[in-house]
């Protein structure tokens, strides 16, 4: 199968359902099935997200969290999701890839509880620098690739998800070494909140879609894939240093802002076969 590349930045399934959908998650084989759209995972309606109530897969998401008063209704929706796929997939004795970003935070949270209450053996690979330091955190057991280079179950979180299951990742950067470790993966869970379901991607959206790409070709990367499909590239700059923002990788991201709803699965093939990303 199709191995994805290591900076190509669209995904083609989701394995577990948004907050803000009803119905049970698909298994199996998701890290496998790069830039194919998911519209064979059945979801079979979307139900309404609120404060202390959620659609989760397999179970009861206010067992599983108790949504705090204080709490906001999109940090409430992040804690539920992230927390209910910690329930329903992770399993003793599994390696796990851990996602980045703020919603990852929370099942981070959830996989130390219950390696603590349920004396689980899990080893955790990190998929940048805020993942390994939560890892180390929480006194779970961190490893890498060399290490555990087949892995059980990965968790991540998106930016937006479309309503055939194509996802945009890389807001906070870290885009490369998540796909990587996800592509190892035998199953990948995407946890979400309520504001990244979208009918198209760029609905909810607006930053673009990101490509990280070695320093010395960004231009001629930005040049590529405007002249095959149009919109703008701009260079994501840093905010508190000059000049621009530098990845995990040492390289450079590229926002692509898109204008028009493409067929994703051939711009993420495009995307993967131009050497420098």
């Amino acid at each position: 199968m199709q191995r994805p590349g290591p900076f190509s930045t669209l995904y083609g399934r989701v394995l577990a359902p948004l907050p803000g959908r009803a119905g049970g998650a698909a298994s199996g084989g998701g890290g496998n099935s790069w830039g194919v759209t998911g519209s064979h995972v059945q979801l079979p309606g979307r139900a309404q997200f609120g404060a202390g109530s959620a659609s989760t897969a397999g179970g009861d998401a206010n067992s599983v969290c108790p949504a705090p008063s204080t709490m906001s209704k999109a940090e409430e929706a992040k804690k539920l999701a992230g927390r209910a796929a910690v329930e329903n997939h992770v399993r003793n004795n599994q390696v796990l890839g851990i996602g980045s970003g703020s919603t990852i935070v929370h099942a981070v949270q959830r996989i130390a509880e219950r390696v603590k209450q349920e004396n689980l053996n899990l080893v955790c690979i990190p998929t940048s620098f805020q993942a390994r330091q939560l890892i180390l955190q929480y006194g779970l057991t961190l490893s890498d690739l060399d290490r555990h280079p087949e892995i059980d179950l990965a968790i991540d979180g998106a930016d937006e998800v479309d309503a055939d299951l194509n996802l945009i990742k890389g807001g906070g950067g870290c885009l490369t070494q998540e796909k990587i470790v996800a592509g190892y993966a035998s199953r990948f869970i995407v946890i979400a909140d309520f504001r990244k379901d979208s009918k198209n991607l760029g609905d909810q959206w607006h930053k673009g879609i990101p490509i990280e790409v070695i320093p010395m070709a960004y231009v001629p990367v930005s040049r590529a894939v405007t002249q095959k499909f149009g919109g703008v590239i701009e260079l994501r700059m840093a905010v508190n240093k000059a000049g621009p923002v530098v990845t995990d990788n040492g390289n450079f991201i590229l926002d692509w802002k898109f204008d028009r709803v493409h067929k994703w699965s051939e711009v993420n093939t495009t995307i993967k076969m131009i050497p420098e990303t």
